[in-house]
């Protein structure tokens, strides 16, 4: 079941809310949990095996890590995150190290079947990091209800944010929820679900179309065309989810954290990793970058490079992706490297700033190419037509042929949508956005509430007249 459905939309969430608010307090995280395991089960009830088996062996290793001390202690939490981190490894990549050591040693050895649990990315980070804040002192939970819904809550379950217990911990013991909240939740879900059926899904269709030719049969233009696509498909889709996760959490009297600050203005790889996909960053940093030393102790370039290459794998198992954060990586120490070093010659600070957001666009549109194709060698030929090298036969198709008027008309609200216009414009901008913005005053909040009910309808329309189309993080 995915947010952005009908069944989802018109049936579970309203059933959901409408059954939480109806029953005394006491029982709303039982009913909650409930509704999450029903929510992950509709994927497919074998998937919930899995995940109800990481909840209770985790819940366990958490008690016995907060009454434990010295030796003890520290072997249950070496075991519990090894389990961990190797049922990951399990589910993932058995199927990559097979085929890789088939390819490399010409071996027969049988790829098993094995079927990817939904969202396991995103919920064994989260287990993980409940066990190891238990183990630096923080907080434990003896309830095997709130437990278990901390790790199930349906509205981030499969693509995050990857929250820390502390932060719901209060919620979960005493659920607080606010009219303004709600209203703010509303809000939130109604752009959320926007971002995801109206920008994403349009710029979706033509990119997959784009990304579905040969390589040699595609113009620089073209090439192009398809990675910026993909970069503004990506960026909807998934901050979109997000936004959804958020907003329905409010619907509960959850705060959870936010995962994207406009990425796409970032004008370094480093400003670019502090804006996207947040929560995760700040997990790698939090629970491997600052363990391995960080910048304090041992090589902080060694220890940068292990982060990005773990990101990589995280992401999925293919070579490509670990290509991907290789890639990445390689451009956070060059930035490391050379910070603090100014420029032979000296340019205006504006010619400055758009040099280098536009190389941080590059960069990370390049990547987002590895991210796309999961086979090495066939991104690596995409990339060579975004530059009109190797062999090409640019008779097939021409640039209009993808890019028509609708498609124009959604790629400049997409990257219209990019940038925090209330931060940049100038001052009496600004204030209009803020004017409009001030849900205080009678007739911003009249005018808010009919865009946000605009919305809302063209997207139930784009929802209705489109194929089904999962979040694309739904694969990690």
């Amino acid at each position: 079941m995915i947010f952005s459905s009908v069944i989802f939309l018109c049936i579970f969430l309203p059933a959901v809310l409408l059954g939480y608010y109806i029953l005394p307090r006491k029982a709303r995280n039982i009913f909650l949990l409930v509704a999450s395991l029903i929510f992950y089960a509709w994927g497919g009830p074998k998937y919930l095996v899995y995940l109800l088996a990481s909840i209770i062996f985790n819940y366990f290793c958490g008690i016995v890590i907060a009454k434990t001390s010295g030796n003890v202690k520290k072997t249950v939490l070496a075991a519990a995150v090894c389990i961990n981190v190797g049922s990951l490894l399990y589910f993932k990549y058995t199927g990559m190290f097979i085929e890789t050591a088939n390819s490399l040693f010409n071996g027969t050895i049988q790829v098993p079947e094995i079927i990817l649990p939904l969202g396991i990315s995103f919920y064994t980070f989260q287990c993980m990091s409940y066990i190891i804040d238990v183990y630096r002192n923080g907080p434990v939970e003896t309830d095997p209800v709130k437990y278990a819904l901390y790790i199930s809550m349906f509205p981030q379950l499969l693509q995050g944010p990857i929250i820390r217990y502390s932060d719901v911990k209060e919620t979960l013991d005493s659920p607080k929820i606010t009219a303004d909240d709600f209203s703010k939740g509303i809000e939130r879900f109604i752009t959320g679900l926007a971002k995801k059926a109206v920008i994403a899904n349009t710029l979706g269709e033509v990119c997959d179309r784009i990304f579905e030719i040969s390589p040699q049969n595609i113009s620089p233009v073209i090439a192009w065309l398809g990675a910026i696509l993909y970069t503004l498909q990506l960026y909807f889709d998934f901050s979109g989810y997000t936004d959804m996760a958020i907003g329905i959490g409010k619907f509960f009297g959850f705060s959870f954290r936010e995962n994207f600050n406009y990425p796409y203005i970032s004008k370094s790889i480093t400003e670019f990793w502090r804006r996207w996909h947040i929560t995760l960053s700040n997990w790698f940093r939090d629970y491997l970058y600052i363990p391995l030393g960080g910048n304090r102790r041992g090589n902080v370039y060694v220890n940068l490079l292990i982060v990005f290459l773990a990101t990589g794998i995280w992401h999925g198992a293919a070579w490509s992706y670990l290509v991907w954060g290789l890639w990445h990586g390689i451009f956070m120490l060059i930035e490391r490297a050379l910070r603090g070093k100014n420029l032979p010659f000296r340019l205006p600070e504006a010619v400055v700033s758009i040099l280098k957001w536009g190389y941080t666009m590059i960069v990370v549109t390049l990547g987002w190419v590895l991210f796309k194709i999961e086979d090495l060698p066939e991104a690596f030929s995409y990339i060579k037509a975004m530059f009109g090298m190797g062999r090409h036969d640019y008779n097939a198709f021409s640039p209009g042929f993808f890019l028509d008027a609708r498609l124009a008309f959604f790629l400049i609200i997409a990257v219209l949508c990019c940038v925090p216009w209330a931060q940049i414009t100038p001052r009496v901008i600004s204030c209009r956005i803020a004017w409009f913005c001030d849900s205080s005053k009678p007739l911003p909040r009249i005018a808010r509430h009919v865009c946000l009910v605009a919305l809302l309808v063209i997207s139930f329309i784009f929802i209705v007249n489109s194929t089904y189309s999962p979040f694309i993080y739904f694969r990690f």
